[in-house]
């Protein structure tokens, strides 16, 4: 399958898209924040460096989660109270796309739900219940962060964004949800916590103290 491909308009470097759906990109030469229109390409901002991050994940790392194969071709860092914690966009071998978080050394993988009914971010509150494709969750934490930075290639934009509140519910089974309110029209996420180990990683990171 033939990769759509178009210049930078910043540097004039090739961009390559690795996966079709893709709206955002961050120009690997000169750090431009790209919004994709078909194959045309409009700079909307600069990226500033990325602060120090003790996550083994990077770019273009490759695993596999249920038996299907994955590589990172995208990420997002979000910054709160506690910390701050990734969220990486993959880039399934069956064309669909998902993410994987990294916070604190614990891992969890989710997909993007769309045509539910979802609640406006002032109606949320702990302890409260949802559910969603037959299963029940539970509301257990509201966190406000910051956006913090971006590479790769984005399902969605997220150029001009500052602060997002996340919702996160668990189920008894153990799986979870997250209602993102990064935008005027919530999104929901389902999935499920994994072990590092299960997604068989390659092409990671090496850095000191990590092994």
């Amino acid at each position: 399958m033939t990769q759509p491909a178009a210049n930078c308009p910043n540097c004039g470097a090739k961009i390559i898209f690795r996966w079709s759906s893709c709206v955002q990109t961050v120009c690997a030469y000169c750090k431009s924040i790209l919004i994709r229109t078909d194959v045309d390409l409009k700079k909307v901002g600069q990226v500033a460096d990325l602060p120090p991050d003790s996550s083994p994940i990077q770019i273009n790392s490759e695993g596999v989660y249920r038996n299907r194969a994955f590589v990172v071709i995208g990420r997002i860092l979000y910054e709160y109270s506690q910390g701050g914690w990734n969220e990486w966009h993959a880039m399934m071998n069956d064309g669909t796309s998902a993410w994987l978080s990294d916070a604190q050394d614990e891992y969890a993988v989710s997909v993007a739900v769309a045509d539910q009914k979802l609640p406006g971010a002032s109606q949320v509150q702990i302890g409260q219940r949802y559910t969603w494709n037959q299963e029940t969750y539970t509301v257990t934490m509201i966190t406000p962060a910051h956006y913090r930075g971006v590479e790769g290639e984005l399902p969605f934009q997220l150029w001009d964004q500052t602060n997002v509140t996340f919702v996160d519910l668990r189920a008894e089974c153990g799986k979870f949800a997250t209602l993102d309110y990064s935008d005027a029209a919530p999104k929901l996420y389902l999935g499920e916590f994994v072990e590092f180990d299960d997604l068989r990683l390659k092409n990671l990171r090496q850095f000191e103290g990590w092994s």
